[in-house]
């Protein structure tokens, strides 16, 4: 993979991580307002956008460090 492909994935999955994280905030804070409780809706936005994001990460890198191991091939071990 060039370095070009390799920036944009990186910055693809930085986008990932952000937006679960936002997106588990923003729902606990909506949930929170619609209920009208202290912040734990925003609490667990927080920490169930912050396990998604980083168990999505784990899968996205999975195939680049388990491809680089043996010799650049893909899921369907045909040579890249």
């Amino acid at each position: 993979m060039n370095r070009w492909g390799l920036a944009l994935r990186l910055t693809g999955m930085g986008w990932f991580v952000a937006l679960c994280i936002v997106i588990g905030v923003a729902g606990g804070v909506g949930l929170d307002k619609l209920a009208g409780t202290i912040p734990i809706f925003t609490l667990l936005g927080t920490v169930l956008g912050s396990v998604v994001a980083f168990w999505g990460i784990f899968k996205m890198v999975q195939p680049l460090l388990y491809g680089a191991k043996q010799g650049n091939t893909t899921a369907k071990g045909r040579k890249q």
